[in-house]
């Protein structure tokens, strides 16, 4: 794929890319819909054969070497077990001698750094154009490392992660051009004005380190890893130990297309470990390493914010994403709605809803009052609409991505349960292990339960002793414990300006009577902010300004005229 380009310039690949970026640019600045990767796997988009080849090169990496050079490695390392209950088998050089590896990173950075903010983003949009034409071997990819089902691989480890990525270069791409190349400054006086030239140059950072995730390898890496590269850093990609496979295909798109541009490859390498080596711990503190992307738990999170003092480190770690029932103009489509948001990838996500703050004394609806428990049964009986088909059930659930979640499902099912989660026979993958959400109920009072998070397929309906307790426990524990997303139902203009305030103040994004076809956990690249940066759960936002401007410097020389 890549010898298409070879021996070709990056101002060339810049003129190539140059509408798919305007769009992304204005796209930002607007806020409006925009995609530049189709989400739908159909042959009518990607041709008839695409899945098919697709599948067969996912296959064919099964239980072999995967060719990546990684400099200082020793030895390989086989790590990954699919959800599904495959044995992938792929092993992965082993990254062990550290000061190769970050020296070898280094040593291409002063052409790439020259090669100017046009001619870096050209290389990385033909990187995002190259790694399109393998969504398929990638969604297969994503799908038996993560757990996902495999259209919401497709769509959010594949098209939705090459748009953030997209929009990261966008955002990189408009705040290094910000300033300009040159300048002619004069300043009049009396006789001649004094003149001097004056030049601006885009410095990179040092080296950035990418942590990946188990969940989302791609949607969650590709947005670092693109805003440092763009921004001329070198990236080193230490993957999680359970889902190497598709940041592995990344890295080798990467090398294959900076290579043929004429840069070193080694601009971007693959530090795969074994889960006891502690690599992430190790490279985070390295001096040469200045940039760290980090997704994942709150413990290794926040050691890395008080211990990586020489790097500028993002991070988006664990919160308690809560929904605030008051009332609502369409039951049934409430229920529907959070019962989707409950059961898309058993709640394996960082935006997923958790707790539902619910009035004792009951909501509001169009047909009268529902109690606590008839609400927990309205979206008890949404969930059996869309899961009680088990072949239909796994394309929304997908598999549990690890024991730790089933041991915390296993643990919250010992409560006061309202509506009992079950296992899903998958029909084409006997070792997948699938269940279905469960809803448990709580008062304001259990809020060492409610206020950590729990993360998976448990929801917690907590009764209040009205709306107003609703919203102060919210924005309290948003406060103290953050969070990704959070949600009002509501028919009354008041209380729905209370939330908005109430979010506000905790520095979370909201959504409102959502009872359509848009769900919380959800959001749209190009116009919906991934987090905030103003609480717990996120100290950046994938993306605004600050997530690209401070993973590079720009330093000026001047002479006189």
């Amino acid at each position: 794929m890549t010898e298409t380009i070879a021996g070709t310039s990056p101002a060339s690949l810049f003129d190539r890319h140059r509408e798919r970026l305007d769009a992304a640019v204005a796209a930002c600045a607007s806020r409006e819909y925009y995609s530049a990767f189709d989400e739908s796997p159909s042959p009518r988009v990607y041709g008839e054969s695409a899945a098919a080849e697709g599948r067969a090169a996912f296959e064919a990496w099964l239980g072999s070497a995967f060719p990546l050079r990684t400099p200082g490695a020793e030895g390989t390392v086989a790590t990954e077990r699919s959800p599904y209950g495959l044995e992938l088998g792929v092993a992965y050089p082993r990254a062990v001698d550290v000061d190769a590896l970050l020296s070898a990173a280094r040593a291409g950075m002063r052409a790439w750094r020259d090669a100017g903010p046009d001619g870096r983003t050209g290389v990385c949009l033909e990187i995002l154009s190259q790694l399109h034409t393998r969504i398929f071997e990638l969604a297969n990819a994503v799908q038996h490392t993560s757990g996902q089902a495999f259209v919401m691989a497709f769509q959010a480890g594949g098209a939705h992660a090459l748009d953030r990525a997209l929009e990261a270069i966008a955002y990189a791409w408009t705040e290094m051009t910000r300033t300009p190349a040159t300048a002619i400054w004069e300043k009049p006086g009396r006789g001649e004005p004094l003149r001097m030239e004056k030049t601006f140059t885009v410095v990179p950072r040092g080296v950035a380190l990418v942590i990946g995730c188990n969940t989302f390898p791609t949607w969650n890496s590709w947005p670092g890893l693109f805003a440092s590269l763009v921004t001329g850093n070198a990236v080193v990609v230490k993957p999680h130990p359970a889902a190497v496979l598709p940041l592995a295909i990344t890295v080798q798109v990467c090398r294959d297309v900076l290579a043929a541009a004429g840069f070193d490859p080694d601009l971007v390498t693959l530090a795969a470990e074994a889960p006891e080596d502690r690599l992430a711990a190790t490279l985070a503190v390295r001096p040469e390493v200045r940039l760290v992307d980090f997704t994942g738990g709150n413990a290794f999170g926040d050691w890395l914010e008080a211990n990586a003092r020489q790097a500028v480190v993002f991070t988006e770690k664990a919160g308690v994403n809560s929904v605030v029932v008051d009332s609502t103009s369409d039951f049934a489509a409430m229920c529907q709605n959070l019962a989707f948001s409950f059961a898309l990838y058993s709640g394996q996500m960082c935006t997923a809803p958790q707790n539902v703050y619910v009035p004792a004394t009951g909501v509001a609806t169009e047909d009268g009052v529902r109690s606590p428990e008839e609400v927990a049964a309205g979206i008890g009986a949404a969930l059996d609409r869309l899961l009680g088909d088990d072949a239909r059930a796994v394309e929304l659930l997908g598999g549990i991505v690890n024991d730790g979640v089933l041991a915390r499902l296993d643990k919250a099912g010992r409560g006061h349960v309202l509506v009992a989660s079950r296992e899903v026979a998958h029909p084409a993958y006997d070792g997948a292990v699938v269940r279905t959400p469960t809803i448990v109920g709580l008062t304001a009072e259990d809020s060492d339960v409610y206020e950590s998070e729990c993360f998976g397929p448990v929801a917690y309906l907590i009764e209040t002793a009205g709306t107003d307790q609703s919203i102060e426990l919210f924005r309290d524990t948003v406060v103290a414990h953050g969070a990704m997303t959070a949600a009002v139902y509501s028919t009354s203009e008041e209380v729905v300006g209370q939330m908005r305030e109430a979010a506000l103040e905790a520095g979370v994004s909201l959504s409102e009577n959502l009872l359509g076809g848009v769900f919380v956990n959800q959001s749209a690249a190009y116009s919906d902010f991934h987090g905030t940066g103003a609480n717990p759960a996120a100290n950046a936002s994938y993306t605004d300004g600050a997530y690209v401007a401070s993973r590079f410097r720009v330093v000026q020389s001047r002479r006189h005229l």
